[in-house]
Protein backbone atom coordinates (compact mmCIF):
# COMPACT_ATOMS: atom_id res chain seq x y z
CA UNK A 1 0.00 0.00 0.00
CA UNK A 2 1.21 3.50 -0.82
CA UNK A 3 1.42 5.72 2.25
CA UNK A 4 1.68 9.11 0.51
CA UNK A 5 -2.03 9.28 -0.47
CA UNK A 6 -3.05 8.50 3.12
CA UNK A 7 -0.61 11.06 4.57
CA UNK A 8 -1.84 13.71 2.14
CA UNK A 9 -5.48 12.91 2.89
CA UNK A 10 -4.97 13.12 6.67
CA UNK A 11 -3.18 16.46 6.36
CA UNK A 12 -6.28 17.89 4.74
CA UNK A 13 -8.94 16.02 6.73
CA UNK A 14 -7.58 16.20 10.33
CA UNK A 15 -7.36 19.86 11.42
CA UNK A 16 -6.06 19.04 14.93
CA UNK A 17 -2.69 18.00 13.50
CA UNK A 18 -2.37 21.22 11.43
CA UNK A 19 -0.57 19.32 8.68
CA UNK A 20 1.79 17.52 11.10
CA UNK A 21 1.34 14.10 9.49
CA UNK A 22 4.12 12.01 7.98
CA UNK A 23 4.71 8.33 7.23
CA UNK A 24 7.18 5.48 7.12
CA UNK A 25 7.58 1.76 6.89
CA UNK A 26 8.74 1.18 10.46
CA UNK A 27 7.95 3.04 13.68
CA UNK A 28 11.54 2.94 15.01
CA UNK A 29 12.88 4.51 11.81
CA UNK A 30 10.15 7.16 11.76
CA UNK A 31 10.50 8.21 15.39
CA UNK A 32 14.26 8.73 14.98
CA UNK A 33 13.99 10.88 11.86
CA UNK A 34 10.70 12.82 12.04
CA UNK A 35 10.49 15.12 15.05
CA UNK A 36 7.26 17.01 14.47
CA UNK A 37 5.63 19.49 16.81
CA UNK A 38 2.88 17.86 18.86
CA UNK A 39 0.23 16.63 18.50
CA UNK A 40 1.44 14.73 15.43
CA UNK A 41 0.44 11.65 13.47
CA UNK A 42 2.65 9.06 11.79
CA UNK A 43 1.23 6.64 9.20
CA UNK A 44 3.01 3.28 9.34
CA UNK A 45 2.62 0.34 6.94
CA UNK A 46 2.23 -2.64 9.26
CA UNK A 47 1.13 -5.90 7.58
CA UNK A 48 -0.83 -7.68 4.88
CA UNK A 49 -2.53 -11.06 4.66
CA UNK A 50 -3.99 -13.13 1.81
CA UNK A 51 -6.82 -15.64 1.52
CA UNK A 52 -6.47 -18.82 -0.57
CA UNK A 53 -7.29 -18.48 -4.26
CA UNK A 54 -11.00 -18.16 -5.07
CA UNK A 55 -10.62 -19.73 -8.54
CA UNK A 56 -9.69 -23.24 -9.69
CA UNK A 57 -8.11 -22.28 -13.01
CA UNK A 58 -6.33 -19.06 -11.94
CA UNK A 59 -4.92 -17.34 -8.88
CA UNK A 60 -7.37 -14.77 -7.51
CA UNK A 61 -6.79 -13.82 -3.88
CA UNK A 62 -8.29 -11.28 -1.51
CA UNK A 63 -5.51 -9.25 0.13
CA UNK A 64 -6.11 -7.37 3.39
CA UNK A 65 -3.63 -4.61 4.13
CA UNK A 66 -3.17 -3.10 7.57
CA UNK A 67 -1.74 0.27 8.44
CA UNK A 68 -1.42 2.20 11.68
CA UNK A 69 -1.82 5.86 12.51
CA UNK A 70 0.44 6.52 15.51
CA UNK A 71 -0.52 9.60 17.52
CA UNK A 72 2.10 11.38 19.64
CA UNK A 73 0.96 13.88 22.30
CA UNK A 74 2.56 15.94 25.03
CA UNK A 75 1.67 14.40 28.38
CA UNK A 76 -0.66 16.70 30.30
CA UNK A 77 -0.71 14.71 33.55
CA UNK A 78 1.07 11.61 34.85
CA UNK A 79 -2.06 9.48 34.84
CA UNK A 80 -2.95 10.39 31.27
CA UNK A 81 -6.54 11.31 32.14
CA UNK A 82 -6.68 14.45 29.99
CA UNK A 83 -4.71 12.74 27.25
CA UNK A 84 -7.24 9.91 27.13
CA UNK A 85 -10.02 12.40 26.43
CA UNK A 86 -7.95 14.05 23.69
CA UNK A 87 -7.24 10.62 22.17
CA UNK A 88 -10.97 9.92 22.17
CA UNK A 89 -11.55 13.09 20.14
CA UNK A 90 -8.61 12.34 17.81
CA UNK A 91 -9.92 8.82 17.20
CA UNK A 92 -13.28 10.31 16.12
CA UNK A 93 -11.42 12.71 13.83
CA UNK A 94 -9.48 9.83 12.27
CA UNK A 95 -12.71 7.85 11.80
CA UNK A 96 -14.28 10.79 9.96
CA UNK A 97 -11.18 11.06 7.77
CA UNK A 98 -10.51 7.39 7.01
CA UNK A 99 -13.41 5.02 7.66
CA UNK A 100 -15.28 4.54 4.38
CA UNK A 101 -12.58 6.32 2.34
CA UNK A 102 -10.82 4.47 -0.50
CA UNK A 103 -7.08 5.17 -0.84
CA UNK A 104 -7.12 3.92 -4.44
CA UNK A 105 -9.89 2.88 -6.88
CA UNK A 106 -8.67 -0.74 -6.70
CA UNK A 107 -8.99 -0.82 -2.89
CA UNK A 108 -11.99 -1.44 -0.65
CA UNK A 109 -13.28 1.14 1.81
CA UNK A 110 -11.04 1.54 4.86
CA UNK A 111 -12.31 -0.01 8.09
CA UNK A 112 -11.24 0.58 11.68
CA UNK A 113 -9.57 -2.36 13.44
CA UNK A 114 -8.32 -1.45 16.93
CA UNK A 115 -6.33 0.92 19.09
CA UNK A 116 -3.54 0.34 21.62
CA UNK A 117 -1.29 2.35 23.93
CA UNK A 118 2.35 2.08 22.85
CA UNK A 119 4.08 4.31 25.39
CA UNK A 120 3.43 6.86 28.13
CA UNK A 121 5.96 8.90 30.10
CA UNK A 122 6.07 12.30 31.75
CA UNK A 123 6.88 13.79 28.35
CA UNK A 124 4.96 11.79 25.73
CA UNK A 125 1.89 9.70 25.08
CA UNK A 126 2.12 7.41 22.03
CA UNK A 127 -1.07 5.67 20.90
CA UNK A 128 -1.67 3.54 17.80
CA UNK A 129 -4.89 3.23 15.82
CA UNK A 130 -5.00 0.39 13.28
CA UNK A 131 -7.00 0.42 10.04
CA UNK A 132 -7.68 -2.18 7.34
CA UNK A 133 -8.41 -2.11 3.63
CA UNK A 134 -8.24 -4.72 0.89
CA UNK A 135 -7.99 -5.42 -2.80
CA UNK A 136 -8.03 -8.38 -5.18
CA UNK A 137 -4.79 -9.90 -6.46
CA UNK A 138 -5.60 -11.15 -9.96
CA UNK A 139 -7.36 -8.86 -12.37
CA UNK A 140 -11.09 -8.68 -12.71
CA UNK A 141 -12.55 -9.67 -16.10
CA UNK A 142 -12.90 -6.73 -18.40
CA UNK A 143 -16.34 -6.03 -19.79
CA UNK A 144 -17.11 -5.31 -23.45
CA UNK A 145 -15.38 -2.16 -24.68
CA UNK A 146 -13.16 -1.88 -21.61
CA UNK A 147 -9.36 -2.05 -21.88
CA UNK A 148 -7.69 -5.17 -20.55
CA UNK A 149 -6.03 -4.49 -17.19
CA UNK A 150 -2.31 -5.26 -16.94
CA UNK A 151 -1.27 -8.68 -15.65
CA UNK A 152 -0.94 -8.95 -11.87
CA UNK A 153 0.32 -12.55 -11.64
CA UNK A 154 2.69 -14.80 -13.56
CA UNK A 155 -0.25 -16.88 -14.80
CA UNK A 156 -1.97 -13.80 -16.26
CA UNK A 157 1.29 -12.69 -17.86
CA UNK A 158 1.74 -16.13 -19.46
CA UNK A 159 -1.84 -16.08 -20.80
CA UNK A 160 -1.32 -12.59 -22.22
CA UNK A 161 1.61 -13.95 -24.23
CA UNK A 162 -0.47 -16.56 -26.06
CA UNK A 163 -1.43 -16.07 -29.69
CA UNK A 164 -4.92 -14.71 -30.11
CA UNK A 165 -7.69 -17.22 -30.86
CA UNK A 166 -9.12 -16.46 -34.32
CA UNK A 167 -10.92 -19.66 -35.28
CA UNK A 168 -10.90 -23.44 -35.37
CA UNK A 169 -11.03 -26.24 -37.96
CA UNK A 170 -12.81 -29.49 -37.13
CA UNK A 171 -12.08 -32.90 -38.69
CA UNK A 172 -14.69 -35.30 -37.35
CA UNK A 173 -14.10 -39.06 -37.16
CA UNK A 174 -17.43 -40.54 -36.03
CA UNK A 175 -17.69 -43.53 -33.74
CA UNK A 176 -20.45 -45.05 -35.82
CA UNK A 177 -20.65 -46.08 -38.61
CA UNK A 178 -17.21 -47.59 -38.47
CA UNK A 179 -15.18 -49.45 -41.10
CA UNK A 180 -15.40 -53.17 -40.14
CA UNK A 181 -11.94 -53.69 -41.65
CA UNK A 182 -10.51 -51.10 -39.23
CA UNK A 183 -11.11 -50.64 -35.53
CA UNK A 184 -14.60 -51.42 -34.30
CA UNK A 185 -16.30 -49.63 -32.69
CA UNK A 186 -14.88 -46.40 -34.16
CA UNK A 187 -13.40 -43.95 -34.47
CA UNK A 188 -11.74 -45.77 -37.33
CA UNK A 189 -9.39 -43.11 -38.75
CA UNK A 190 -11.70 -41.92 -41.57
CA UNK A 191 -12.86 -38.29 -41.56
CA UNK A 192 -16.60 -38.20 -42.12
CA UNK A 193 -17.13 -34.42 -41.76
CA UNK A 194 -15.10 -31.22 -41.94
CA UNK A 195 -16.12 -27.73 -40.85
CA UNK A 196 -14.63 -24.58 -39.43
CA UNK A 197 -15.62 -21.69 -37.18
CA UNK A 198 -14.31 -18.13 -37.14
CA UNK A 199 -14.13 -16.01 -34.02
CA UNK A 200 -14.87 -12.33 -34.23
CA UNK A 201 -13.21 -10.57 -31.26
Amino acid sequence: MKLNPIVSHLRGACPTFAGRVTGGIDWDAVVESAQLALPAAYVIASADAATPSKAQNAVIQDITEQFAVVIVLDTSDERGQQDNDLLHDLRAELWRALVGWRPDPDYDWIEYDKGALLHISRARVVYQFTFLTGFQLGRNSSGPGQPVAPAETWHERALDGLTGFTGVNFNMDCIDPADPNQQRPGPDGRIEAKFSGDVTP
